[in-house]
């Protein structure tokens, strides 16, 4: 409660919340029920029964007569002087209100709270008991307890906008939805110096919370010390839908932190929405008992809100689904506009929850784009939502695939816009967001590769979805493609009967040169691969290990300005002029064609040269001379003789160059002979 609520309400003619009439026409000690009946209890015998639903009022037409102007014209313009019975089935706040309103006619004391006084209010308006037919009526009476008691209060408010629930809309058109709306943002967004923990979220019946006990009794400066900025989340979250989105927009209106909001926003979702819980952090159960405890008027709100998510539509009770679906609309359109107001984790719930109640379309694509705002900051299982159109794939992959052009689009958009700032800060502040935006790509592209690699598994997934989704991001996402080659591997053994064109197809949303030597040892025995894949990943290989000697040796060597053999694939790209690029692919269709024929031909080479060798054995075995007489022999080796005295000769003499074409004839003579 605050400060203002301990003031003394005396002189305001309320006796502490009770009302007393002293000008009543007929002498009474008060109310006494029968079943479903109530009596006067006097001597003077009952002339008018008035009819509430099951309930009946046994009155007398003077004290009604005098207070009420509805209840002068009903019986005055009936010409009926004999009426004695009147039905009231659409008084609004039903026969606890008319109870109090009669006793108020009668004289009798009334005790005005913060529970009944919204009824009360509303049955006097419906009566017509306006200062007209008597001065301090009950419409006068019940206004000033609204504005100077019940608005002074922060547990009073809240009380009584919780009540206004079954009271509309009578509680709209006498403002006191508005009135107890901006009541409560006032005090949610000033200091809470003055603040005494008198209400935290429980029904009248526990006044303080044990939580904030010692809180209460400590000393003013310990207990602003204490105050946690949420303090007023549990209050406000006991209200509904529409009276909590009055609350969190006139909030909005008083300038409350946007993280505070979304903060609210989350914790009235994880409240009044079970299926957003995660698993492991509570049972629906015991949300909905928490639910229950909140004590929620309507019918189709009490018990908390129950939900089967893993389900089809057609298991969701109607009503739940009409409000949540309600809920979650209403939570979408308030919403803070800026980026982190609340996790992308939480909007990804929410998302999974809007698609399977069926929420408006422009709802639904507002949605997405908040989430593609944040998209960096999902998780794997956030991620995993199913499919609820009876769509042929177990996971809405179109969805994430819609969320990951969200978040491009989001990511071209701040690239692009334009900086006010002065050009060396321009230029720092350009520098920097293109390094976050990215490292925010490259998050996405580790994630979406996850997300391949998890939903590669269903066989239904098709392969066009497959690769559009692979090659959304571009190229400088990623650094190494090793989660896009586990996610082609793990769709290959999901889909054993893709033709091998199919296959091609697959493998070309990778970049062998992106590989770890642990996934080019994995490809290069990996069966499932086409063979020119894994040709490919063992040639990149080859080549980064080349470039790794020749770096190795020419930083030994002293060479500052050394260049890779062969660069990256981006950066051939940019060097290669346009006409090259467009003819890039014919044109390796036709150097691995090449490549073939040469390999063929190599191998016909070397099978010819063996052959060559062969024969030549054989023929020197064929032409090998047979072993000679003793006069051979020695013709021989006198000819010999006869050859080494001849050189010595011409080495001695001074026209040796003369004679070199003399040297060399017998030799070729003797090398043809053998």
């Amino acid at each position: 409660m605050w400060e203002s609520e301990s003031e003394s309400v005396s002189g305001r003619d309320y006796g502490n919340g009770v009302l007393n009439n002293t000008k009543h026409g007929v002498k009474t000690d008060g109310f006494e029920q029968k079943g479903q009946s109530w009596y006067v209890a006097t001597d003077i015998p009952s002339d008018l029964l008035v009819q509430i639903g099951d309930v009946s009022f046994h009155l007398h037409k003077y004290p009604l007569l005098s207070r009420s102007g509805k209840m002068n014209r009903i019986i005055y313009e009936t010409r009926d002087e004999e009426l004695s019975r009147i039905a009231l089935n659409d008084l609004p706040g039903g026969w606890e209100a008319f109870e109090l309103a009669a006793k108020f006619c009668y004289g009798i004391a009334v005790d005005l709270t913060a529970t009944n006084i919204s009824g009360l209010r509303c049955a006097a308006e419906y009566l017509e008991m306006t200062e007209d037919l008597e001065e301090g009526n009950l419409i006068f009476k019940t206004e000033a307890f609204l504005s100077y008691v019940v608005l002074s209060s922060w547990r009073d408010s809240i009380l009584v906008l919780k009540s206004c629930e079954r009271l509309s809309p009578w509680a709209e058109n006498l403002q006191i939805v508005r009135r107890c709306s901006e009541s409560i943002a006032w005090k949610a967004c000033a200091n809470p110096k003055g603040i005494k923990w008198q209400y935290t979220g429980r029904l009248p019946t526990s006044v303080s919370s044990p939580k904030w006990n010692e809180m209460k009794d400590s000393s003013p400066s310990r207990n602003q010390q204490l105050v946690p900025p949420d303090w007023w989340f549990e209050d406000v979250s006991i209200l509904r839908i529409d009276h909590f989105v009055r609350v969190i927009t006139a909030i909005k209106v008083k300038g409350m932190r946007h993280e505070l909001i979304g903060a609210v926003l989350m914790h009235y979702a994880t409240k009044w929405i079970p299926g957003l819980i995660k698993e492991g952090s509570g049972s629906l159960d015991d949300c909905s008992n928490s639910s229950t405890s909140n004590g929620s008027s309507s019918s189709s709100w009490k018990g908390g809100l129950h939900m089967i998510v893993s389900g089809s539509r057609e298991e969701v009770p109607t009503i739940q689904a009409k409000d949540q679906r309600m809920i979650i609309e209403s939570l979408i359109s308030i919403i803070p506009q800026q980026k982190d107001s609340v996790s992308c984790s939480f909007l990804l719930r929410l998302l999974r929850m809007a698609n399977l109640l069926k929420v408006a379309p422009a709802l639904v694509t507002e949605l997405e784009k908040r989430v593609g705002m944040q998209f960096e900051q999902a998780t794997l299982a956030d991620l995993l939502i199913p499919s609820y159109n009876k769509s042929e794939t177990l996971y809405d992959v179109d969805l994430v695939q819609r969320l990951l052009e969200h978040f491009l689009v989001q990511e071209q958009t701040e690239s692009s816009s334009p900086s006010r700032s002065s050009f060396s800060d321009k230029h720092m502040h350009d520098a920097n967001q293109r390094g976050a935006n990215l490292n925010a790509k490259m998050r996405v592209a580790k994630l979406v590769d996850s997300y391949l690699t998890e939903v590669s598994r269903d066989r239904n997934l098709s392969l066009t979805k497959f690769q559009v989704l692979a090659e959304a991001l571009p190229e400088s996402a990623r650094t190494c493609d090793d989660g896009l080659y586990r996610a082609i591997d793990s769709y290959l053994k999901a889909h054993p009967t893709l033709s091998e064109h199919e296959r091609k197809r697959l493998c070309r949303v990778m970049d062998c040169q992106k590989l770890s030597i642990d996934a080019c040892m994995h490809a290069a025995q990996n069966e499932r691969l086409p063979l020119r894949v894994v040709v490919q990943v063992l040639f990149s290989e080859q080549v980064k290990i080349s470039n790794a000697i020749s770096s190795s040796s020419l930083k030994d060597a002293g060479e500052s300005h050394y260049q890779p053999l062969v660069s990256n694939r981006k950066t051939l790209l940019e060097a290669t002029p346009q006409s090259f690029q467009e003819g890039w692919t014919t044109a390796k269709k036709d150097i691995n064609t090449l490549k073939f024929e040469l390999d063929t031909v190599k191998a016909k080479y070397v099978q010819l040269q063996n052959d060559m060798e062969n024969l030549q054995k054989q023929f020197d075995k064929i032409t090998k001379p047979k072993q000679g007489s003793g006069w051979t022999a020695g013709w021989k080796k006198l000819s010999k003789l006869t050859k080494m005295t001849h050189l010595e000769s011409q080495e001695n003499s001074p026209h040796a160059p003369n004679a070199e074409p003399t040297r060399k004839t017998p030799r070729r003579w003797r090398n043809s002979i053998s």
